[in-house]
C-alpha cells in the first residue's frame, strides 16, 4: 500500500462552454471534488453531465443509487452499486468491488467518478474505503482527507459502522468510535 498526501484544494480550468451555470439550486453539493489525482467525487446531475466528465478526463463513472440510470455512452466504463441510502444497507458488500475497480482505472491511467444521488453519504464511504485499503490511511485520516476535499459528507451511522469493521478487518484497530449523544449516535 502507498501513502499518498492530500492534494491542493485547487480548481480544475474548465472551459466556459463546459461550466455549469450557477441557479437558484446550486450548492456546495453540485460540484465534482478531486479526491486524488485518479479519484473524483460528486452527485448524480454531475455524473450525468458527459462535457464535465470529458473535461475531467473521466474514463470510470460508479454510480452507487437504486433510480440513476446508466447513460448510453460509448467509451465510459460503469459499475452499478444498487444499494440504498439507508443505516440497514449493506455498502460494505460492495468496498473491495469499489476500491478494486478504483485502482485498475487508475493503473490504466484511468479517472474515477463515484456518485450518489447527492455526493454526500453513499459516495463518500466508498471513497473512504478504497483510501483505507489501497492509500493505507485510517478511518479517521480518510475522513478529514474527503471532508477536505468535499466539506458536506455526511455518511449515514450505519455506514460509519460498516467503515468501521472494514478498518478493523484491514488494520486490526479502529481510529474512531461513535458516540451516543442527545441528537442521535455520532
Amino acid at each position: 500500500m502507498r501513502r499518498s498526501t492530500l492534494l491542493p484544494r485547487t480548481s480544475s480550468y474548465i472551459p466556459p462552454s463546459l461550466r455549469l451555470q450557477p441557479t437558484a439550486a446550486t450548492s456546495l453539493l453540485s460540484s465534482v471534488d478531486q479526491i486524488t489525482p485518479s479519484l473524483y467525487l460528486s452527485n448524480a446531475s454531475v455524473a450525468r453531465h458527459r462535457g464535465l466528465l470529458n473535461a475531467k478526463r473521466i474514463t470510470c463513472v460508479i454510480n452507487a443509487t437504486l433510480d440513476v440510470q446508466r447513460p448510453s455512452w460509448s467509451g465510459m466504463d460503469y459499475l452499478r452499486v444498487p444499494v440504498a441510502d439507508l443505516p440497514h444497507a449493506q455498502l460494505s458488500d460492495y468496498f473491495d468491488r469499489v476500491a478494486d475497480r478504483i485502482r485498475m482505472v487508475e493503473r490504466r491511467n484511468g479517472r474515477t467518478l463515484v456518485h450518489c444521488m447527492a455526493g454526500v453519504s453513499r459516495s463518500a464511504t466508498l471513497c473512504m474505503a478504497y483510501l483505507m485499503k489501497y492509500e493505507g490511511v485510517t478511518l479517521k485520516e480518510a475522513h478529514h482527507w474527503v471532508r477536505s476535499r468535499r466539506p458536506a459528507i455526511c455518511p449515514n451511522v450505519g455506514f460509519w459502522r460498516q467503515l468501521m469493521a472494514y478498518e478493523r478487518q484491514l488494520f486490526g484497530k479502529n481510529s474512531v468510535k461513535l458516540a451516543d449523544s442527545a441528537v442521535g449516535v455520532l
